[in-house]
Order: C-alpha cells, then structure tokens, then sequence
C-alpha cells in the first residue's frame, strides 16, 4: 500500500541538495523551491512497501527538479492561485520573522496562511525568474554553466562534519536541535520540551544555526 510521507519532514534533503549547486549561477532560493517540488513528488509517490528508505528515494526526485533548472535556463509555470497562496504566505513569514526574529517552520507557516503543509511547501516553488546559463559572457564563445556531479565522498564528509560539531555543542543546544531537526518537532512544541518560551527557543536555534555554518563553512 502507497504510503505518503510528510513533506514538511524531509526539508533536510531539499537544502542539502540545494547546497550542491550553489555558485552556479541561480540564486539559493530557487533552487530550493525547485528542490521542494521534487520532495512533494517524492511524497506523492512513495511507496513504503517497497522496502526503500524515504529519502534514498526522494533524493533522485529533488536533484532532478533542481537540474531541469539549469537544462530549461528560466522560471517553472505555476497557477494564479498558487501565486497568490506564495504571496500570502510570504507576508505571514515577513510578518513570523519580524516578531520572533527567525524563520519560521512550514507547520507554522501552514497554520498562519491557511493552508495545508503540502500547500505551503508547493508555494514555496512559485516565486520564479528567468535565469540565464551564460556565467555573464553574452559572446558566442561563452560556455554554458555546468551542471555538478554530485559527489558521494563529499556529502559523507559533510555529515561527519557535522556530527563532529553537534557532539560539541552544549548538552541544551544539542538537545534543541535534536528536537528540531531530528524529531521534526515545532518551536512551540521545543520550547513546551525544554520548559522554555517559543520566542527563546527561536532566538538559540538562530545562534546555533549560525554558529554550525560558521564552522562547516
């Protein structure tokens, strides 16, 4: 039987395969958005009984959605609605953002615009533009930005970095990002684990978060 996993889950694997192709001449948003309507495919057609883990399935999807970017050198056609469903939830994040100082997760973003998660993972996607392959050089001899090849030795590096800096951090600052990131838990519901106030919770996870690309970088 078909079993469908919750987008909202797995947005883990949409960023670490947008990192992947950072500095190649489209901006970090889109090729997250990008990567996150290949999660919600990924979601669609899992089928659990199969025997594959979720994300050795979905991962394929996200960096084939994310690669047609640069094959097709411009914007993915979305609908009026969900334009205007990615307007709607870009004011409620301006607005999330602007009160707790930190983005907030697409449950909260879910409940704050009206909208179902897989909704609001999908308007995540809207907002596009035409983005040329030319690295700036408009001559005929210019060459083409190449696609990278996904390196296995350099995503195991990446994870044992990052485990490496996670054993690190104080008892608390591991426990709320294991909480997060990990159990896939919300602020409010962090915040309820470790006896403290949502507004908290955001403001720590923010300095951690920083203080992780720090070292990784």
């Amino acid at each position: 039987m078909k079993t469908i996993e919750p987008p909202e889950k797995n947005l883990g694997l949409v960023h670490a395969a947008a990192k992947r192709f950072q500095g190649r001449g489209i901006e970090y948003e889109e090729l997250f958005s990008a990567g996150c309507l290949g999660l919600v495919k990924a979601s669609d057609r899992f089928d659990k009984s199969r025997g594959l883990c979720f994300s050795t399935y979905a991962v394929p999807l996200i960096l084939g959605e994310i690669k047609s970017l640069f094959r097709k050198g411009g914007a993915l056609k979305v609908s009026r609605s969900l334009k205007e469903s990615a307007l709607r939830a870009g004011r409620n994040r301006d607005e999330y953002i602007a009160r707790f100082g930190c983005e907030p997760t697409v449950t909260e973003l879910a409940r704050l615009s009206g909208l179902s998660e897989e909704q609001t993972v999908e308007a995540l996607c809207a907002s596009r533009r035409p983005i040329s392959l030319s690295p700036g050089d408009s001559s005929e001899e210019a060459s083409l930005t190449e696609i990278p090849v996904d390196s296995e030795e350099e995503a195991l590096s990446e994870t044992l970095s990052l485990r490496q800096e996670l054993s690190r951090l104080p008892e608390n600052d591991r426990r709320l990002i294991e909480l997060r990131y990990f159990r896939c838990l919300t602020q409010a519901q962090t915040a309820h684990f470790l006896g403290t106030t949502q507004v908290s919770v955001c403001r720590r996870e923010k300095k951690i978060l920083a203080f992780l690309k720090e070292k990784l970088s």
